[in-house]
This record gives C-alpha cells, sequence and structure tokens, in this order.
C-alpha cells in the first residue's frame, strides 16, 4: 500500500505519502490563496523526499471539507485525476475528521470547527478521536454557544472565537499525515470509505449577474 493523501479544504495545503504502516513523507504550507498554485509542487516535494514516483501510488486520499468552494475543488480535482491517470482507488475523509483524528484530546466528547469565513465556522462533534457524532455543518458560533458550552475544541475555529469556544487546543488545520493515518486505519479494519463528494453545506461566492445585459442578437 502507497496512499498519497492530500486537504486543500482550510488554508493548509497538505500532502502525505503512508505505505500502509506510518507516514513516510509530509508537507503543509499555510496560504488561503494559493492552493491551486501550491498544490502540485507539495506533491512533486513528498515522492521526493520518499523518493518515489507518482507511480509508486496505489491510491488517493483527498479531505472533502468543508470548505470553500474554490479552494476545496483544488484538491478534489486534483485527486481525481490521479486516480483516473493511475487507475487507482480515491477515498474521500472528511476534513473535520482528520482534525479530530489528530487532536491530543484524551477523552470526548468534544468539537472541531474550522473557519467558513463570512463569521461562521464549520463544525462537528466527536465522541473520541474516531466517531462523529454531529455535523458537519456551518453555523455563527453564537448560534451554537449552548449546543458546545463546555466542550474542549480544536480548529482555526475554535481559536477564532474564543468566546464560543474557550477551551480552544491545537491543531489549528488539518494535515494530510492525518488524513493519511485515518484512512489507512479504515482501510486495514476493512471499513468501506466512499468516494470523495464535497462537502460545501452553502453556495459559492461567485454567482451570475440576475440583471446582465443581453449582446447577443436576437
Amino acid at each position: 500500500m502507497l496512499l498519497l493523501a492530500l486537504d486543500t479544504a482550510t488554508p493548509a495545503v497538505t500532502v502525505a505519502l503512508h505505505d500502509g504502516t506510518d507516514v513516510v513523507a509530509s508537507s503543509t504550507q499555510v496560504d488561503a490563496r494559493r492552493h491551486g498554485e501550491l498544490l502540485l509542487p507539495t506533491v512533486d516535494r513528498v515522492l521526493a523526499e520518499a523518493g518515489l514516483g507518482l507511480d509508486a501510488v496505489t491510491g488517493i486520499v483527498t479531505g472533502t471539507g468543508p470548505g470553500p468552494y474554490t479552494g476545496l475543488r483544488v484538491g478534489l480535482m486534483t485527486a481525481d485525476t490521479f486516480g483516473l491517470a493511475l487507475g487507482v482507488p480515491v477515498y474521500g475523509v472528511c476534513t473535520l475528521d482528520g482534525l479530530a483524528y489528530a487532536a491530543d484530546i484524551e477523552k470526548g466528547p468534544f468539537v472541531v470547527a474550522t473557519d467558513a469565513r463570512r463569521k461562521e465556522v464549520y463544525w462537528a462533534t466527536y465522541a473520541d478521536s474516531r466517531t462523529r457524532l454531529t455535523g458537519p455543518a456551518v453555523d455563527r458560533p453564537a448560534d451554537i454557544a449552548e449546543q458546545v458550552a463546555g466542550l474542549p475544541a480544536v480548529g482555526a475555529g475554535a481559536l477564532l472565537y474564543p468566546d464560543t469556544f474557550p477551551q480552544a487546543h491545537e491543531p489549528e488545520h488539518v494535515s494530510a499525515s492525518a488524513l493519511a493515518r485515518l484512512a489507512a486505519e479504515r482501510l486495514a479494519a476493512g471499513e468501506e470509505i466512499p468516494a470523495p463528494r464535497p462537502l460545501y453545506l452553502r453556495r459559492p461566492d461567485a454567482q451570475v449577474p440576475k440583471n446582465y445585459k443581453v449582446v447577443t442578437p436576437k
């Protein structure tokens, strides 16, 4: 097994290789505006660090969000393209699940919250690092304050809104290493991991103008 994992659902552009036993190479850069520019060079760098070619990969793991429309699509389309080119399966893992898996919280329940912009967070609750209880959803922090009161929290969304998440912890962003380890664990246990489907949770910011002027002849 050689899993290539990647995620662009948060400001982190993150890539890792997992050989079925552990992560053998990884790289993460945080830049919310350069997902498309950074992802492929990061893949090349991780493969070079491991001394392997892309043709050695036997499966692709990609974070499915939730996340902003444009950034999330970069990772999903890249994963699908690699899968088609290599003829290998592509597995989708919720980005929040990757953050929960990496969280250093011994006992649940706890919350994972990432920055959804527009003064909102993408969030979910977990019984432990592997078991999601609710979500994912997108809401204003103040609107969910009662639901998450008293719970530890991880993620950039939790760190941004300490009034709602006073017990905020690292990690801030997801890592492909955590996604790869979680996917490898699920596969080893015989669990079925679905094909990637984006968790947008809301419509994209870009919209077709409603009253644009028609310039083509009738």
